[in-house]
């Protein structure tokens, strides 16, 4: 099954997984050897924490290596502007009590981070403004109840 991803978290995670490959992995596997070279690898610490390192390099290598053949990349900008809201999309929507303004844009799960403004595509917000346009108000059911939110804005960025 394939999972949705932006172009961008597609690119972040590649320029991820050659800094690991290019960079980290050669510098712990010099690591490994200097501290092999000081003896007695029982109570060698530097040993240890080196390779527990380097494990814990090899699964996150392998958790993206992972992650990139099985995401379907959706570049929005080349998709045409509907003024629909759909994967990828950055919308403002503005709550119709408070006229409290809001950008969030749609991304996938691996992607998500409120605070950068990105939510998940299975994120309740985000399910109830796939497939609505600029000018609709949605209801969206909350932890503190159910909020309404007009569209203003859908774009493709």
């Amino acid at each position: 099954m394939k999972y949705p991803m932006t172009r961008q978290g597609a690119e972040a995670l590649e320029v991820e997984l050659k800094q690991l490959k290019s960079v980290v992995r050669p510098q712990l596997s010099q690591a490994i050897a200097e501290a092999r070279e000081l003896g007695d690898l029982k109570e060698n610490a530097e040993y240890h924490a080196a390779r527990e390192q380097q494990g814990m390099v090899e699964a996150r290598i392998r958790d993206i290596e992972g992650r990139l053949s099985n995401a379907q990349v959706i570049d929005i900008t080349s998709i045409p502007h509907t003024g629909k809201v759909i994967f990828g999309t950055t919308i403002s929507i503005a709550n119709v009590d408070t006229d409290e303004e809001v950008v969030y844009q749609i991304v996938g799960e691996d992607e998500a981070d409120i605070k950068s403004g990105k939510i998940s595509v299975a994120s309740p917000i985000a399910r109830a403004l796939i497939g609505k346009e600029e000018g609709d108000v949605v209801a969206v059911r909350t932890p503190g109840g159910v909020v309404e939110y007009e569209i203003v804005e859908v774009r493709h960025q």
